[in-house]
């Protein structure tokens, strides 16, 4: 979901690139990283699901994404003569991590990296998981990298980063052979990143972006989209982005506003109806995460349809 925040004097603008590259092509990008995008692309994928080869001769296939015959079997024909010694996984949304057990079938390889899918908290009362349906709960690993935890193979290494916030469970992944860092659905070029409670934690997002900051890869592969070329600047663009977000939804109760539909038709003009929905989710994101802090009130627990004011 595309941010609309006008990034301040001090904060730098992340410049997002909204060019796709086109699904259903395989293309190397680097002499160790080949990407095939699925073609399950909309509002929320970009034009599709990226799924990245990494290495010559024994490979390993991030992401192989959703459930879908066709992709799993170009990424089986795009290693043809190779092994596929690991499937690795950053998290476990539908148009990421199905795709590795009908993978495993055809390869045999072992499925890595993030464990089973959890969520940030338990639901409240009355609550809905409004990001159910997104949820690949079936998901469980041959092996759970932890954070540090690394696998390799002739030529590479695959170190895994816990960096929580858009699931509870999302790694990315460095190659330190190339300086890059696989970002999965934790920072994109194209579009900030829906954090959505309960599945998701607008504070765990914040603090893995911060420690972000304090990487030395050149460049991400993300889950969606192009490439993030100077990250650094651009995840403190994020990081800026995120905070003004904050500091206009608590703008908007200061004026009066009290519920989330009110605060999202002020805070996102010109947003497409389409992404309502999420936008409502990462308000939410946001105020469960100020109520926390003692900044806004709520009656009772935060809650999506919860009544809010100033603290």
């Amino acid at each position: 979901m595309a941010t609309t925040d006008a990034p301040g004097a001090d904060v730098p603008d992340p410049a997002f690139d909204p060019a796709l590259p086109a699904s259903g092509e395989l293309r190397r990008l680097t002499p160790l990283v080949r990407r095939r995008i699925c073609a399950n692309g909309g509002p929320f994928t970009a034009s599709g699901t990226c799924s990245y080869i990494v290495g010559r001769g024994r490979v390993a296939i991030i992401d192989p994404g959703p459930d879908d015959a066709d992709h799993v079997a170009a990424l089986v024909a795009a290693t043809a003569g190779e092994t596929v010694s690991a499937i690795v996984v950053t998290h476990t949304h539908r148009d990421h991590s199905p795709g590795a057990r009908r993978l495993q079938q055809l390869t045999g390889a072992p499925i890595v990296g993030c464990g089973p899918h959890k969520a940030a908290r338990d639901l409240a009362e009355g609550e809905f998981p409004h990001l159910d349906a997104s949820a690949d709960r079936e998901h469980r690993p041959d092996r759970e990298l932890a954070d540090g935890e690394s696998l390799a193979g002739e030529g590479w290494t695959l170190t895994a980063l816990a960096t929580p916030g858009h699931t509870m469970n999302h790694l990315a992944f460095a190659l330190p052979e190339e300086n890059a860092l696989f970002s999965g659905d934790h920072v994109m070029a194209w579009s900030t990143t829906v954090v959505a409670p309960p599945d998701g934690s607008m504070r765990a997002y914040m603090a893995s972006l911060d420690r972000l900051r304090e990487r030395p890869e050149a460049i991400y592969w993300p889950g969606h989209g192009g490439p993030v070329r100077d990250p650094r600047r651009f995840v403190r663009g994020l990081a800026g982005h995120r905070r003004q977000r904050e500091a206009a939804i608590r703008a908007r109760i200061a004026a009066g506003d009290r519920d989330i539909r009110a605060i999202v038709l002020a805070v996102y003009q010109g947003l497409n109806p389409a992404l309502r929905g999420a936008a409502a989710l990462s308000v939410f994101a946001h105020l469960e995460d100020m109520v926390e802090r003692g900044l806004v009130r709520s009656d009772g627990p935060a809650r999506l349809d919860g009544v809010f004011e100033p603290a």
